[in-house]
């Protein structure tokens, strides 16, 4: 027993570390890497792909001097944590590539080289869903910054609908989801234990849901109907501005000036907290990369110094405030914190952005960076119209890692009492 003791202690010690092993987080690229996005069929995608299917990732370096990247795929648990598979279990060959496929900008005031990776590509495949991280690294193997995706296989339904809250205190204020999983005919093992799940609002890592267990079964269905647990705060419509042609303004671009680049003037937009709700459609948070003058606009667009400023009727001392969107992967970094203007009385902030059509938001936080969603700047709607994925995870008694088996979608264009 005395012999063993140490063995058991190293054993111990190993498993402790693991099971603690922090939840990994993505790293915002730097000042000079721009308009970060994963693509599908031509257009920005929510990172969410089915197996198999082939998606891109995006992104310019305004050095614009050809420099060498390259990324590596790595393969995740259901809480973000390191996987139990070794690489060669989830890759088809070998990942730590360089991007080949770039271009140099053509025809704008802002230099800037344009990378483009695909997946599947003829150097690698992912052979299984789960949670993935790719890391993109310089040519001194630094990290640059990494993006998180998910990769799901299409073999349960999740068929949701969306509720006002069942809280009179909130329910001019907040969303429900109530949704089912429909295991079909295959066989899980416990699947109240073993099946978990996330819900994203508008494809928002850090105001996501996770493993809220059923309410209860229905033969081969599992049932969400909770009055709290599945709920969101409606939000408010995005805001959002064009600037795909320099020559002419419109009602939310007051007016351009000319410098070494472009300067995209916004109108100021005004607290929406204590206004009644206004229907105005947008895409979620999403942005476009759009030159109207251009054949190619991933490499004709040019950057603009876009001028943000809000009129808030609080001044909020012990919170700050971001501008986010899909464009910036809604990052709570100084690049996108807004400054108050004692002269102006406004909240405002230059920030570099690819021409074309950009949905965004002012994002709320405490000073750790935690967002507060229930005092949020444009207030919170039921009306609002959010889309909602809820992606549902399995892991069988003997099985080494978290498959996705599931993405079920919905929106909040029909809203049921």
């Amino acid at each position: 027993m005395t012999k063993l003791l140490p063995l058991l202690l190293i054993i111990t010690g190993f498993t402790s570390v693991f099971s603690q092993s922090p939840i990994e987080q993505e790293i915002s690229p730097p000042y000079n890497i721009k308009a970060v996005s994963f693509h599908q069929r031509d257009s920005v995608a929510i990172p969410f792909f089915r197996l198999g299917d082939g998606f891109e990732l995006q992104f310019d370096d305004l050095f614009g001097n050809e420099a060498d990247y390259y990324y590596t795929i790595t393969q995740y648990s259901y809480d973000w944590k390191p996987t139990n598979l070794a690489k060669v279990e989830y890759l088809q060959g070998m990942d730590n590539q360089r991007i080949i496929t770039y271009e140099n900008s053509f025809n704008t005031l802002q230099l800037y080289s344009h990378y483009v990776q695909k997946f599947p590509n003829r150097f690698n495949q992912i052979t299984k869903s789960g949670n993935y991280i790719v890391k993109i690294f310089n040519d001194d193997k630094e990290i640059v910054f990494s993006r998180k995706f998910i990769i799901y296989e299409d073999i349960v339904s999740a068929p949701a609908v969306v509720r006002k809250s069942r809280n009179i205190q909130t329910v001019q204020e907040k969303q429900n989801l109530d949704f089912t999983i429909n295991l079909g005919e295959t066989i899980y093992q416990n699947p109240k234990q073993n099946i978990k799940i996330s819900i994203f609002q508008n494809a928002k890592w850090d105001t996501a849901k996770h493993n809220i267990a059923p309410q209860y079964t229905i033969g081969n269905e599992l049932v969400y109907r909770y009055n709290e647990e599945t709920q969101f705060w409606g939000g408010n419509e995005f805001w959002n501005y064009e600037n795909s042609t320099i020559r002419a303004t419109s009602n939310s671009v007051l007016k351009y000036t000319a410098g070494d680049i472009y300067n995209t003037h916004l109108y100021v937009n005004h607290e929406r907290k204590n206004k009644i709700y206004t229907y105005f459609p947008d895409i979620n948070g999403r942005f476009l990369v759009y030159n109207r003058g251009a054949e190619n606009s991933a490499i004709q667009a040019d950057y603009t110094w876009v001028y943000f400023t809000l009129d808030a009727a609080t001044t909020f001392t012990n919170n700050n405030i971001y501008v986010g969107g899909m464009f910036n992967n809604y990052a709570k970094i100084d690049e996108y914190k807004m400054e108050y203007n004692k002269e102006s009385g406004f909240y405002e902030k230059a920030i570099l952005v690819k021409q074309g059509f950009v949905n965004f938001e002012y994002t709320l936080t405490d000073k750790n960076g935690k967002v507060d969603s229930e005092n949020a700047i444009d207030g919170n709607f039921f009306q609002t119209e959010n889309q909602y994925n809820i992606i549902v995870y399995y892991r069988g008694n003997n099985d080494r890692y978290d498959r996705v088996i599931g993405n079920g979608s919905t929106t909040s264009k029909v809203i049921k009492n």
